[in-house]
């Protein structure tokens, strides 16, 4: 670094490095971490608390802090510190495999929530007072604000609820971000909130960058370290097939009058069959679409590339190298065209349900009728989290699940009769989709659906086995309505843990 990014003189002299600045935080402090998705998280100073905790640990001193995020981060941060063990309590959504096994193994506690939920219940003060925030910014302007860098999630909230701030001033970060965020200040606690004013996926009625108390902001530790990213698995024949599916529902909405011709606000999950129903769109008729949803992935910036896409609002970024390096040649274009708001603004549920979003996110299994989980293997060992999903399969125009009809080549079936953990209940699902069809559940009751889904979505190895499930439940179960044959939904389940084929993640 040659050149300092810290452009507010009277901060530079808080300017240290991130050993010093981790002394700051103390055993059992709550902190407001930046991150979601692998992007934008502090990359120096949680790796600097690591080893005060692994040095505390050694001498028998208990050494733990609660952590509060935006999202997922990287192994710098979640990984790093769940590696000393120097996690007590972590929220929200995660994917860390060492953090992963401590909550698994019991020894940190974790509590999954909606992303629309962190800040607004940490504003309510449901998990006491926040002593640190420690947040990536691209820059500290002259005046003292913060320039954000590559994700917003909470960072709004963990600043102004935090008593101390520590900055890490990122120069691997493109100041040509600035200008692409629009941070909203006109939040209030009930009784005494507003209309957000956004109409439109593109409408910005925020600020540029941060305020924050410079008196607040005791360490600013520079960094140049690369963001986590992750190269997207060619696109398989699974994940082609359920992209198809997907267009041609879409077409046929538009065809019966239920869509317009530019669609409404798309919306996808993280990972393969997002980015392949992604590439589907370019290779459709659709023009001047547009998204607010909670990742930009390299799907979406193709797609503004290509003009398919006129723009997209989100909290974060989620490339792979190729999708970053493409990004930072384009910067000036893609900043026109990108919004990053805070994710209580791009997961707000109300504004979902304005603009009518068309959502489609990914699932571990779904039941016959309907019942989505997208969190948990086996009932009890969680996976990463429920992230932005429950706030988009709740209110969006239409929800969309995606999955491939089988899992662990084959041994696995992703349609069960009864699903061993709910996040989704049938009432906020209205469409499943795998590389077999698409089952429209939309105005179907309980037995219509589960005729749908085996029909359209089960693997054929399984379809007898579904079948004949259903058909004895319809006969020999308590009730009508829903017919279920309990003792037979728990083997169906753990005759998987009795052959050995799930085995930990």
């Amino acid at each position: 670094m040659t050149q300092t990014r810290v452009h507010a003189e009277e901060l530079r002299q808080r300017i240290m490095t991130a050993e010093q600045a981790a002394a700051f935080i103390e055993n059992d402090m709550t902190v407001g971490m930046s991150g979601f998705t692998g992007a934008g998280y502090p990359k120096a100073v949680p790796q600097a608390l690591a080893k005060r905790i692994e040095a505390a640990h050694a001498e028998n001193k208990p050494f733990q802090i609660r952590v509060l995020t935006g999202a997922s981060t990287a192994p710098e941060l979640d990984g790093v510190l769940a590696r000393v063990d120097g996690i007590g309590m972590r929220t929200p959504y995660q994917s860390d495999p060492i953090l992963r096994d401590r909550i698994n193994a019991g020894s940190l506690d974790y509590f999954d929530m909606h992303l629309s939920h962190v800040a607004q219940h940490t504003w309510f003060g449901f998990y006491g007072e926040v002593d640190i925030a420690l947040i990536e910014v691209a820059g500290i302007l002259p005046d003292g604000r913060l320039m954000p860098s590559s994700s917003v999630g909470n960072n709004k909230t963990w600043i102004d609820q935090a008593k101390k701030v520590i900055v890490e001033v990122n120069s691997w970060q493109p100041e040509q971000l600035y200008g692409m965020h629009d941070i909203y200040y006109g939040t209030a606690l009930p009784p005494n909130r507003k209309p957000i004013p956004l109409v439109r996926p593109d409408d910005r009625f925020g600020e540029k960058a941060f305020f924050c108390d410079p008196k607040k902001i005791v360490a600013i530790v520079e960094t140049d370290a690369p963001d986590r990213n992750t190269p997207f698995s060619p696109l398989d024949a699974d994940s082609k097939r359920i992209a198809e599916h997907v267009i041609d529902f879409l077409n046929n909405e538009v065809s019966a009058g239920r869509l317009p011709k530019n669609l409404l606000p798309l919306q996808s999950g993280v990972g393969n069959i997002a980015n392949a129903v992604l590439a589907g769109l370019g290779n459709s008729q659709f023009r001047g679409l547009t998204a607010f949803t909670e990742v930009i992935q390299d799907g979406m910036l193709e797609l503004l590339k290509s003009g398919v896409l006129r723009m997209a609002s989100g909290t974060s970024f989620s490339l792979s190298p190729d999708g970053i390096q493409e990004f930072i040649d384009n910067i000036a274009f893609y900043r026109e065209r990108i919004v990053l708001r805070p994710q209580e603004m791009s997961n707000h549920p109300e504004l979902i349900r304005r603009l009518g979003c068309l959502s489609m996110n990914g699932m571990i299994e779904a039941d016959i009728y309907g019942n989505v989980n997208s969190t948990h293997l086996m009932a009890s060992r969680i996976q990463n989290g429920i992230g932005g999903s429950g706030d988009f399969a709740r209110n969006a125009y239409i929800s969309m699940f995606v999955t491939p009809s089988m899992a662990k080549k084959g041994q696995i079936s992703c349609i069960v009769p009864m699903v061993s953990h709910v996040d989704h209940t049938e009432h906020d699902v209205a469409v499943i989709i795998t590389e077999q069809g698409l089952a429209d559940l939309r105005g179907l009751s309980p037995k219509q659906r589960a005729r749908k889904i085996i029909d359209k979505c089960v693997h054929p190895s399984y379809r007898d086995m579904l079948t004949d499930y259903f058909e004895r439940a319809c006969r020999d179960s308590f009730g009508k309505h829903t017919p279920h044959l309990l003792t037979e939904v728990f083997s169906w389940h753990q005759r998987y843990i009795e052959t050995g084929t799930m085995q930990k993640a």
